[in-house]
């Protein structure tokens, strides 16, 4: 008798830079928990990333800025992610690096103001009429093509949803028929119509049928309860930048130049200051209504001394601004020249803007707190290594770099697999920094062998 294991269908997910992080590994009280989440360490920068997710949380913080400043490899960036993941997904989270304002065809505070827009979020609620229910009859009604020939075309489709409370069937004109074949809808599904546009959303398939043996993995969800034909709330979440770039797009015409110009591919086109200003007052009155509700949310710019003096002006104002996200800067600076300038100033932020930031410090990681890392890095890539290969590279971290070390934990594995082991043991770790340098040894041989390069 043969017993095989089955693989899993589910894809595996590719492990990124900070997969691992979770959350920022807070206690009910806001205490750093010393090792949670992913994260190891930097205590009082968690506790007081901590309270800026608190204050997001009750929008007592809207329109501030926060500075992460610290050295390299102490873990910035996986702060701002902490703090997006402990936001949940509802609240809009756009991350940019400061280098992306410098595009060719549009101006740099125009990026910028699409990034603030983006991470301010809108949670629109409307009452709509809908039809929902689980499919039990689906035939479409075909009659002879009125354009003559051979094909024939629908005239409507019959429709049969079911409820606990009852069932219902509707004739359906044919356009909803297409919306129905785009959402993939069949006899047994859950799917809801909306009467006035007639939308067609698929919930899921009926828990009646869990029991069957699907090829795909299936979202199961109970058959509706109350009457097939209901007002329903439903509520979507959008941002500015969606309204923004929604109604920017020319509607164009039927005649061969419109058609010829949705046809080419668009250069990236600046929306006006006037638009957003529409929107905003079209926003401002849904929320006085009390039809939508403001989600500010978080942009985080990394490496935020690449910006110029130009744009630290434009985000002084920007951060006034009524609509305004919570905003994350991140930079690796000491004390050196604000771009654009001759002017020297703490992590190349003009004064006055450093002024209205909150300034979090992260700290360089000690042996103990690298060895931590290095083991949940390797935990995550699921890779085995053994304790000595560990503290051996939670030296090399502490001469080179942490990222350095993370970086020789794949190789290792290779060469350890190349030799017909499953396990990572030091003298892997030994023949693949052999392989590879690091930063402060490639700079070493530079400053040695000055004669042999091109200067």
């Amino acid at each position: 008798m043969r017993i095989e294991e089955v693989q899993s269908s589910t894809k595996k997910q590719r492990i990124a830079t900070h997969t691992h992080i979770k959350g920022l590994g807070l206690d009910p009280n806001g205490s750093a928990i010393s090792m949670a989440a992913g994260f190891v360490g930097q205590v009082a920068a968690r506790e007081a990333a901590g309270l800026v997710v608190d204050m997001i949380r009750q929008k007592k913080m809207a329109g501030r800025a926060l500075l992460l400043a610290g050295p390299p490899s102490t873990g910035k960036t996986a702060l701002a992610l902490g703090i997006s993941q402990e936001l949940g997904s509802k609240v809009p989270f756009c991350p940019m690096v400061g280098s992306e304002v410098y595009s060719t065809e549009v101006k740099k505070t125009e990026v910028l103001m699409e990034n603030f827009r983006r991470a301010i979020g809108l949670r629109i609620k409307e009452n709509k009429e809908v039809y929902e229910g689980e499919v039990t009859e689906l035939s479409p009604e075909e009659t002879e093509s009125t354009t003559g020939g051979y094909g024939k075309s629908i005239s409507h489709v019959i429709i049969g949803l079911k409820t606990v409370k009852g069932t219902k069937q509707l004739k359906l004109d044919p356009t909803i028929y297409d919306a129905l074949i785009k959402e993939k809808v069949a006899v047994g599904d859950v799917i809801y119509i909306e009467a006035n546009s007639g939308a067609v959303k698929r919930v899921g398939r009926c828990d009646a049928f869990a029991t069957e043996y699907d090829l795909e993995a299936e979202e199961y969800v109970p058959i509706p309860k109350g009457e097939v034909h209901k007002k329903k709330e439903i509520v979507q979440d959008v941002t500015l930048h969606d309204l923004d770039a929604a109604n920017a797009q020319p509607q164009g015409g039927q005649d061969i130049l419109s058609l010829m110009g949705q046809m080419m591919k668009p250069r990236k086109t600046e929306i006006t200051e006037k638009l957003r200003q529409e929107i905003n007052k079209v926003v401002n009155r849904y929320i006085d209504e009390g039809v939508a509700e403001l989600v500010p949310g978080v942009l985080f710019i990394d490496e935020v001394h690449m910006l110029d003096i130009e744009c630290f002006s434009y985000l002084n104002r920007a951060l006034e601004s009524t609509l305004a996200p919570i905003v994350i800067f991140a930079t690796n600076r000491g004390i050196c020249n604000v771009r654009g300038t001759d002017m020297t100033s703490p992590h190349g932020i003009p004064v006055d803007l450093l002024d209205r930031l909150v300034i979090i410090r992260t700290e360089t990681y000690g042996p103990t707190e690298m060895i931590q890392i290095l083991a949940i890095r390797a935990q995550v890539e699921e890779l085995e290594i053994d304790e000595e290969s560990l503290a051996y590279l939670g030296e090399m971290g502490q001469h080179a770099s942490l990222r350095h070390a993370i970086q020789l934990l794949s190789p290792a594995s290779i060469v350890a697999k190349t030799n017909g082991r499953d396990k990572i043991c030091k003298a892997d770790i030994e023949e693949v920094s052999s392989l590879y340098l690091d930063a402060k040894s490639s700079a070493r041989l530079l400053q040695a062998q000055q004669e042999r390069y091109i200067t």
